[in-house]
């Protein structure tokens, strides 16, 4: 049998694959083939500020190698502009170039569409914004249980 915090655990699995598939598609759409799914969403978190790897690892909770694999990628394929720190020559900022502005225009646009979709559905602006308290709350939990000090172990 099932627990509601196992389900939860897996449909937040579940829920995060089913939308990097639903921005496949987008790209698809757009036939947009010079950058992945992830790296969109990389992408996106960078926004209009200008960002080290670290930066972006804490922002949008990505492992860091991955990061800096996937930004070396969006380098290379001219979506974001990769630049030494002026005050510290040891970090690299980044920050979107024209075409990764372009790319965040469309993303932004998807997310709208959607929320235009979801309007008249059974997934209300206010059941969303349970469901984020609760996954702020879930969070939170999870971010304890990393906390060793005093843990039992």
């Amino acid at each position: 049998m099932t627990t509601p915090y196992y389900e939860a655990i897996q449909l937040i699995e579940r829920l995060h694959r089913y939308f990097l598939d639903v921005l496949k598609v987008e790209l698809d759409k757009k036939n947009i083939q010079d950058i992945n799914n992830v790296q969109c969403m990389i992408l996106y978190n960078v926004g209009e500020d200008e960002v080290t790897v670290g930066e972006l690892t804490i922002r949008g909770y990505y492992l860091g190698s991955n990061v800096s694999y996937n930004v070396k990628k969006m380098v290379e394929n001219e979506y974001l502009i990769q630049e030494r720190s002026v005050h510290d020559k040891r970090s690299i900022r980044v920050r979107l170039s024209d075409k990764g502005i372009e790319l965040r225009s469309m993303i932004s646009d998807m997310f709208a569409r959607h929320e235009e979709q979801i309007d008249g559905t059974e997934v209300t602006m206010d059941r969303l914004s349970d469901l984020n308290q609760t996954l702020k709350m879930l969070e939170r939990f999870w971010a304890q249980q990393t906390n060793f000090s005093g843990s039992g172990f």
